[in-house]
């Protein structure tokens, strides 16, 4: 596949772009994105993909003023959302069960089975499904809710559109390099969040794990199962390896199903061209 051969190209693009020091791109990042830029236009998408190395203070950039944009978070808010409900009681732990009420949430033709049942936290989080979270959001209620998204300092902070509804068709943004600010605060403890809620969300965020890694994050899409909305996908997380850590978010436009799955495969090329994964 064209996206293996990249991955050559993109190890040296990558040596010289995460030895560069300092929040902003160096002139060595800016010749060498190429690289990167060269990987999204294979898969024929467009959107952004931005990595943070905290251990050497580095960042990488695909399309930079994109992943400065805001968007909506969809279900990638189902980090916070997550957090939330176990801060404020709401869910006593992942395993916490809520059933499906057909006549107030009837499923939709475009419905995953696996939305269509009883779910824990955890299952919810794990298959993204949204009615879970929207009842989740209703029993946190919405002065609750504005107070800690005031707190993490989430994207724009604002949960206008209805308590189930400000994350997927509402007035929350959020963008990619916000995305990072708010998971790497999460990760080392800095959101005021109890530890015991904090590792409970981590253990359920877990996609893979290996004797030499473990890859950690969500996805979104906003405009799932609408006609005529734009259509923007997600993936956020973190990738430990050792006592490292690095931290990546990217969203997409999608434009067709097959694009959702370029999320996962560029984001898992981008960590194997760096010898990562």
């Amino acid at each position: 596949m064209k996206i293996l051969h990249l991955a050559r190209g993109l190890l040296a693009a990558f040596g010289i772009v995460m030895a560069c020091a300092g929040h902003a791109e160096a002139p060595e990042a800016n010749r060498n994105r190429a690289h990167l830029d060269r990987l999204f236009a294979v898969q024929d998408v467009q959107g952004t993909f931005v990595l943070f190395d905290p251990q050497r203070n580095t960042w990488l950039y695909h399309n930079q003023a994109r992943a400065n944009t805001q968007y909506l978070p969809a279900s990638t808010f189902k980090i916070p959302n997550s957090l939330i409900a176990l801060e404020t009681g709401v869910a006593s732990g992942r395993d916490f069960e809520l059933d499906w009420n057909s006549d107030k949430n009837p499923r939709q033709s475009w419905w995953p089975t696996t939305w269509a049942k009883k779910n824990t936290l955890h299952t919810a989080l794990q298959h993204s499904v949204v009615w879970y979270y929207q009842e989740i959001a209703r029993r946190v209620g919405l002065d609750r809710m504005q107070s800690y998204v005031d707190q993490f300092d989430y994207g724009n902070r604002t949960i206008s559109g209805g308590i189930d509804q400000f994350w997927l068709t509402g007035g929350l943004r959020i963008s990619a390099k916000e995305q990072i600010d708010f998971l790497e605060r999460f990760y080392f403890g800095k959101l005021g969040a109890s530890k015991k809620s904090t590792a409970a969300v981590k253990n359920m965020l877990i996609l893979e794990e290996t004797p030499q890694y473990r890859l950690s994050g969500k996805s979104g899409w906003a405009g799932l199962g609408g006609v005529d909305r734009p259509q923007t996908g997600w993936l956020v997380g973190y990738l430990e390896r050792g006592e490292d850590v690095y931290f990546y978010a990217m969203n997409i436009d999608i434009k067709k199903g097959e694009d959702a799955i370029q999320r996962m495969a560029i984001t898992k090329e981008v960590f194997k061209s760096m010898a990562l994964m």
